[in-house]
């Protein structure tokens, strides 16, 4: 007798009717009772090969619901997630980036562009002064 035992243990299902876990089994129920709805109800109307591809296509979803996981996500959860992604946030995503090495970069090109004109004027003050001292001082 061998055990399958899954290497992730949130993997694990419990099998509770022909190997099936109880959604899997509701929803094969399901299924085959959409298919011979579908059946006893097309039958007097349509061809039988028709018939049984209105069948398949009717229990399709229901066997998608029971079976198919996407991402490790069942049926609503995926649906869930395509509604909140599709319908409730927005398409267009707007990526601005904020370089803070260039914005620091900026600020001190900025800075010292005001230093050189204060220091500038600075001098040119000063000279003026000079000069003014030294045109009073040769009156004198």
């Amino acid at each position: 007798m061998e055990v399958k035992i899954n290497k992730e243990i949130r993997q694990y299902t419990e099998s509770i009717f022909f190997g099936l876990s109880l959604r899997q089994f509701i929803c094969s129920i399901l299924a085959c009772a959409t298919a011979v709805i579908i059946y006893f109800v097309a039958k007097q109307f349509l061809d039988v090969g028709i018939v049984s591809w209105l069948c398949m296509a009717g229990a399709i979803p229901f066997v998608l619901l029971g079976f198919v996981k996407y991402n490790g996500m069942t049926a609503e959860n995926f649906f869930k997630a395509w509604i909140k992604s599709e319908i409730l946030t927005p398409k267009k995503l707007v990526f601005k980036p904020t370089n803070y090495y260039y914005e620091t970069y900026k600020e001190m090109q900025k800075n010292r562009k005001f230093d050189n004109k204060k220091s500038r004027r600075k001098k040119r003050k000063e000279k003026l002064k000079k000069l003014i001292k030294f045109k009073k001082n040769k009156k004198k």
